[in-house]
């Protein structure tokens, strides 16, 4: 499992780099062309925003992504994730974004067994946007469903759905990115377990040069039923995303480059699973 992200990345960088070739009468050639300039055109009418490192991108974004994730917890244990629930997201017309997203293997270091996590996959749909020069915003709504495929308690016992509303607003070079959503198990017993969180997350950045956008992120929990009822866990995460790199910088229409970041998150709330957490991610834009 710990390939399927460097799998799909190579993947998607040979049909990106196929897609800025000539038109030469190949039809092939010509639907990657279509498609790219049809993606472009869409992502122009909203902010260029770099996709934050937790937070859920509010604009409408194609990559292929995978992160990597090493949580402590306080019991100064590490857990691995790596590719932490990421895939492939793609630009369809009519302002929708479609991802699937590969489960994440977890590696632990107790007696717990190592294994596979939940496949996931997001809809979403872009409500309103402004590009820099119509008011630098935007606004959208998004339903991310997780399947139960993981092994040996490494995912829930049941499938999830979590609608979600994200808004962003740029200011000049500061832009400001929010989402807040609730996990919804579909039975029991994760309900049970888990209950009904709510997320709320929200990423503060800033665009530095043409390729630095250094952010902070405040990623916060509220339980609402489940073993943590009343609870609620809070992080800071201070980290930078860099991208993207062109892979063609001398071709203005050029689509293809590569983005990646890392970042540090820490606990801020009295309860919290976890003490802090490294977060690094690659993302191939197409």
């Amino acid at each position: 499992m710990r390939t399927i992200g460097g799998f799909l990345l190579a993947l998607l960088a040979v049909c990106g780099v196929y897609g800025q070739r000539p038109s030469t009468g190949d039809t092939r050639v010509d639907f990657y062309a279509r498609w790219s300039a049809q993606t472009s055109a869409i992502q122009s009418r909203q902010p260029a925003w770099a996709v934050p490192l937790v937070t859920t991108y509010t604009g409408l974004f194609q990559v292929v992504r995978t992160d990597i994730t090493r949580q402590v917890a306080p019991a100064r244990t590490a857990t691995w994730n790596f590719d932490n629930s990421k895939g492939i997201n793609l630009i369809v017309p009519g302002n929708l974004e479609l991802a699937v997203d590969a489960p994440p293997y977890i590696e632990h270091n107790t007696k717990a067994v190592d294994g596979i996590g939940d496949f996931s996959f997001l809809v979403k749909y872009r409500i309103a946007s402004g590009n820099e020069h119509h008011g630098s915003y935007t606004l959208s709504a998004f339903v991310l469903t997780t399947v139960p495929t993981g092994t040996y308690k490494n995912g829930s016992t049941n499938g999830s759905v979590t609608p979600t509303l994200g808004a962003g607003k740029g200011f000049g070079r500061l832009d400001v990115q929010s989402t807040l959503g609730a996990t919804l198990p579909t039975g029991s017993p994760a309900t049970t377990a888990s209950g009904r969180p709510i997320g709320w997350n929200t990423a503060v950045q800033y665009h530095i040069g043409k390729l630095f956008f250094p952010e902070v992120e405040s990623n916060a929990t509220y339980y609402k039923g489940g073993a943590n009822d009343g609870r609620a866990q809070e992080f800071l995460t201070p980290g930078i995303v860099i991208g993207k790199c062109a892979l063609h910088p001398e071709r203005p229409q050029s689509r293809p480059g590569l983005a990646f970041g890392g970042g540090m998150q820490i606990a801020t709330s009295r309860f919290h699973a976890y003490n802090h957490a490294l977060i690094l991610t690659a993302r191939w834009i197409y």
